[in-house]
């Protein structure tokens, strides 16, 4: 998969990293960019992790504006457990902006019986913004991404993660918060590269967690909604 296929995806995927009123915030001198989420942001401080291509993507671009970010992904979290550490592992590191990217376990773990109800993923969602709003700082919500590569509505889980994606799109809307649409972007991306209809190994290592390009996309998505670009 070339760096520039990667690209044009990502710049079709523009459009789905707006706010609601269509304008996209630059970064500022002093940004503190904490990255909320599950395993996938846990996993994403690695040598190719979206949050390092971020990071040296934002220092680079702006030497002098001494930016810096923060990982609070632990692994196996749900929008409940982000609700009962958003103080600890948000709010205390003083952020500026913060990307809440969530929903692959609300779902995935209604398998085994202990998801996260529609109601309670939406509700979560909105305190989780209120809360980041009240402290000062501006929030980014992800849809969520993946469980299974195949063609949409293939994947066992597919009309779930729809449901709990359109759930998170909603919670945008309806609070003003820029909606970072990673869940549309990987579809559309898988829809014209995975020929064989594979359930991994295109943007995932396991149908879930992001390989090389998967993380690459993220970033790219991610740095679009401050209006940068993965160099």
């Amino acid at each position: 998969m070339s760096k520039l296929m990667i690209a044009c995806s990502v710049l079709a995927a523009g459009a789905m990293c707006f706010s609601a009123d269509d304008t996209v915030k630059p970064l500022v001198k002093g940004d503190n960019i904490v990255f909320f989420g599950d395993s996938i942001t846990q996993g994403g401080s690695g040598a190719n992790g979206y949050i390092t291509l971020y990071t040296k993507a934002a220092q680079a671009a702006h030497a002098d504006f001494n930016i810096t970010t923060v990982n609070a992904g632990i692994s196996g979290h749900k929008v409940p457990n982000l609700q009962a550490r958003v103080d600890k592992d948000v709010i205390s590191k003083k952020p500026t902006i913060v990307y809440i990217y969530i929903g692959i376990n609300d779902v995935w773990h209604s398998e085994k019986g202990n998801g996260t109800s529609k109601e309670k993923y939406e509700a979560g969602l909105k305190e989780l913004i209120t809360k980041i709003n009240a402290a000062g700082a501006r929030v980014i919500l992800c849809t969520p991404t993946v469980i299974g590569e195949k063609k949409a509505g293939a994947n066992k889980l597919d009309a779930m993660l729809d449901e709990y994606s359109e759930i998170s799109r909603k919670v945008a809307a309806d609070t003003k918060t820029q909606l970072c649409d990673l869940r549309k972007a990987f579809q559309d991306y898988l829809k014209d590269n995975n020929p064989e209809d594979k359930e991994k190994g295109i943007l995932t290592a396991d149908k879930v967690h992001l390989n090389a390009a998967g993380n690459k996309m993220v970033a790219q998505m991610m740095l679009k909604a401050v209006g940068e670009d993965l160099k």
